[in-house]
């Protein structure tokens, strides 16, 4: 659907977040599909006030509206191996009316990688408790991708507009994000395969207030001598600063210990 009328109805959204928050300087849009949401709110938003910025944010895997901008026309659909995590935003084809509109109303246009995505759906679920998708989340990915520098110290609304996301697809965006963001990490070490030496293990990991989330032990397929064991451990921290707390306080006391990078 291209139609003036549904870009009309689409728009209201622009006019509801001009109406909700004054002194507006810039509001960020999903883009991607059919880009009506980001054609029909510029519309809206520019009528209201030509000087607020309008930004549409899409992914790097498919960046199909910064391309149909340079052509000067729609270009031919792409295929995304990844539907089921970016749901409607992959569903390329939005018409000439939303092209025309978006060339002409909207500021910029800015690309992100999947990486920040996940990043911003954990972000939101932590500080907003808001459970988002790839579409919800993209906006906010722009800013902590960095790709935005001129908005600092700016007034700046993100419009959030998701689906809902399946639990296994919320399971597996989560975990991933946590890895992302240096809080879910794994590192691997040779013991002795003596009693004891796998409690003084752990007593450094309850000491460092690290959360183990597994633990395996391998005897057979090593090479190091008779009568070790190596240990493989994945846990949770805090933030970053507290991964490279425990990350020092292994390596002053196994040296040998070798933490494995995402």
């Amino acid at each position: 659907e291209d139609s003036a009328v549904y870009l009309s109805g689409l728009g209201t959204v622009g006019l509801e977040v001009y109406e909700q928050v004054p002194k507006l300087d810039a509001v960020i849009f999903p883009a991607g599909g059919h880009c009506g949401l980001l054609a029909g709110s510029a519309a809206a938003l520019k009528h209201l006030n030509p000087h607020i910025s309008v930004i549409g944010v899409e992914s790097e895997s498919f960046p199909v509206l910064q391309q149909s901008l340079k052509a000067g026309h729609p270009t031919e659909d792409q295929a995304c191996s990844n539907h089921h995590f970016y749901g409607d935003v992959s569903g390329l084809c939005f018409g000439s009316n939303s092209l025309q509109l978006t060339g002409k109303l909207v500021d910029k246009v800015v690309a992100v990688r999947e990486e920040d995505i996940l990043i911003s759906i954990l972000r939101l679920l932590e500080y907003e408790r808001a459970t988002v998708d790839a579409e919800g989340a993209i906006g906010l990915a722009a800013l902590v991708a960095g790709k935005l520098p001129e908005l600092k110290a700016k007034r700046v609304a993100i419009v959030i507009c998701s689906g809902n996301l399946e639990l296994h697809l919320l399971q597996q965006c989560i975990a991933r994000a946590l890895t992302l963001d240096n809080r879910v990490c794994r590192f691997s070490l040779v013991l002795s395969d003596c009693p004891g030496d796998i409690s003084k293990l752990l007593e450094i990991l309850a000491r460092e207030e690290a959360r183990v989330l597994d633990i395996k032990q391998e005897r057979t397929f090593v090479t190091s001598e008779l009568f070790t064991v190596e240990v493989t451990c994945t846990v949770e921290t805090r933030d970053k600063i507290h991964t490279a707390q425990l990350r020092n306080a292994l390596l002053e006391r196994y040296p040998t210990a070798a933490w494995m990078e995402r």
